[in-house]
């Protein structure tokens, strides 16, 4: 199966560490012309992107960031995130910031490339999230938003079709350089590690290679897909609770 993209022109929001980083890194592999967009630039800058200042809730500044761009190939709308915080321990206008992040502004990127999709027929990739389709206990905000986004997807890949491809990664635990401070240190990512069915969690890479190859010619006829980058999901919690066929 050929993923090249070489010659090919791809934005990644919020690419800058952790999962956007390694979905950079993917695409320079199969020999796209890169560009990250973030805040701040990365602390460890790598030579095969090429690094945009750009805040994604700004409407007006990603409008003007896509209209300078003389083409563009392969949007990836990565930003996003969210802050541990219960619903009723913060007021509404920090949840509405984190629904701003995770689903406004790639509703803004999207339709500021769609132009320049159109005319080469590219294609589009969201970064969303398994925590968008299931209860999401301290970033409900973050889940709401995740699923908001799958949906505009789909959507989205009716109303641009044929000439603009959307499909949604949904994805799982990933071990970033910030895993330890979410699961409680080394100890805590092997324990985490451990309900996954396959053993670990997803790397930066995996989520890259997984873009790619939506990203590419050989997945020239999927529009409108979800698919799930989370190790085989999560064990079921019944099957531990429950008593039958167990050893005494």
């Amino acid at each position: 199966m050929d993923n090249s993209l070489r010659g090919r022109t791809v934005v990644v929001t919020g690419g800058t560490r952790g999962v956007g980083a390694g979905v950079a890194r993917a695409f320079a592999e199969a020999g796209a012309q890169v560009l990250v967009c973030a805040r701040r630039p990365p602390e460890v800058p790598f030579p095969e992107a090429r690094f945009v200042s750009l805040d994604v809730r700004d409407a007006d500044a990603v409008r003007r960031f896509f209209a300078g761009l003389d083409r563009l190939d392969v949007l990836v709308n990565n930003a996003g995130g969210a802050p541990y915080s219960l619903l009723a321990d913060a007021d509404a206008e920090r949840h509405v910031r984190v629904i701003e992040l995770n689903l406004l502004a790639p509703l803004t990127a999207s339709l500021a490339a769609h132009d320049h999709l159109r005319r080469v027929k590219g294609s589009i990739v969201m970064i969303g999230s398994v925590s968008g389709s299931r209860p999401s206990p301290g970033t409900a905000a973050y889940g709401a938003a995740k699923a908001g986004l799958e949906n505009l997807a789909r959507s989205m890949a009716v109303e641009w079709a044929p000439d603009v491809r959307v499909n949604t990664l949904v994805v799982g635990m990933v071990h970033t350089e910030l895993a330890h401070l979410h699961y409680g240190g080394a100890d805590g990512v092997r324990a985490v590690a451990r309900t996954v069915p396959l053993g670990r969690l997803a790397l930066p890479a995996d989520v890259g290679a997984a873009a790619v190859f939506l990203a590419s010619d050989a997945a020239a006829y999927i529009s409108g897909a979800s698919l799930s980058v989370h190790g085989g999901g999560e064990r079921p919690a019944f099957l531990d609770a429950a008593t039958v066929n167990k050893e005494t």
